[in-house]
């Protein structure tokens, strides 16, 4: 390093951007392998895991687990290793020019000689009228957080994946009807979810539609339904409506920083390098073929190992 942020400045080996699965394992295997190691995220630790009702497919739990209740003991394993986790929004992320970076936060500023992205992603709009005026007053995509909202109401879900119908389903211990909205005939959810689904008398499909317009005064009353097949609209009353139809990935404050592809992921080899020396990346916000608990762990433990290596070499303490 000979610009910039020397060793004696250095604060962190390595921070963590993202307090969610990945970025948990990302701090559990960097602060067990010996670096210095803080975990920033921006709201609650557990990311959209923390919105999630029960895990059936997580190993080691073979009667499923709450998300709230894995999070929580990823969380007490990372501290365990001596990763510091602490509230924080990443504004910006500079490289330093002899090295290292400084990460901007609305908490402060943190040094560090190696960077892993594991800032997830946030879910996608409709963009549709009304989705934005209704938010919070029937819009939303978090049925665990508003379902008792809706208690013996009757509320519709747009979307037609894992997400959209274990909502779908959580939603029918409060409502007194759920209506699933999906533009195909057919699900696109895992055959165990689909058929619970299917056999639950208060969910209600509504097959190859889309959703048009939200209507309501001061909160959601009804929406405008389009059958993409015939083209026919029509009207369904409902006092509320949660969207899941996918996720983009929480990548902008990093548009400068790393490369990403035409979606916006960050762009990684196999060891979850990207195409900056000293930054990783990994979880939700990685382009990957499958989107779960299970392989955000394991991106985050590679990541980590990886940044690991890197940071020997920085340090000159690489085992040849």
């Amino acid at each position: 390093m000979e610009e910039g942020l020397q060793m004696k400045d250095v604060v962190f080996d390595t921070v963590v951007i993202g307090g969610g699965p990945a970025g948990l394992a990302a701090g559990i295997y960097a602060s067990r392998g010996g670096l210095k190691t803080i975990v920033l995220e921006k709201s609650a630790v557990g990311g959209q895991l923390l919105l999630t009702d029960k895990i059936d497919n997580y190993p080691g739990f073979p009667e499923g687990i709450n998300g709230a209740e894995l999070i929580m003991l990823f969380e007490k394993q990372s501290r365990r290793f001596g990763a510091e986790i602490k509230s924080a929004n990443v504004k910006e992320v500079t490289a330093l020019p002899g090295g290292g970076f400084n990460v901007g936060t609305s908490s402060g500023s943190f040094r560090t000689l190696s960077v892993i992205i594991a800032a997830g992603k946030v879910p996608r709009k409709l963009n549709v009228p009304g989705e934005k005026e209704f938010t919070g007053h029937g819009v939303s995509s978090c049925a665990i957080c508003d379902a008792p909202f809706f208690r013996n109401k009757t509320v519709a879900v747009a979307g037609g994946g894992d997400a959209a119908v274990s909502e779908a389903l959580f939603l029918t211990k409060f409502a007194s009807k759920v209506y699933l909205i999906h533009r195909r005939g057919r699900l696109r959810a895992a055959s165990s979810i689909r058929e619970t689904a299917e056999k639950n008398d208060k969910l209600e499909f509504v097959w190859n539609s889309v959703l048009k317009e939200i209507r309501g005064s001061s909160a959601v009353e009804g929406l405008k339904i389009e059958n993409v097949k015939t083209g026919a609209v029509s009207g369904l009353d409902c006092a509320g409506v949660f969207v899941f139809i996918g996720y983009d990935p929480a990548t902008e404050a990093f548009a400068s920083l790393a490369d990403r592809d035409e979606k916006g992921f960050i762009k990684v080899s196999a060891d979850m390098m990207t195409s900056r020396e000293g930054v990783f990346a990994c979880g939700d916000c990685v382009k990957q073929a499958l989107f779960q608990v299970v392989t955000a762990c394991a991106g985050g433990a590679t990541a980590a190992f990886s940044a690991a290596k890197y940071v020997e070499k920085i340090k000159g303490e690489a085992y040849e």
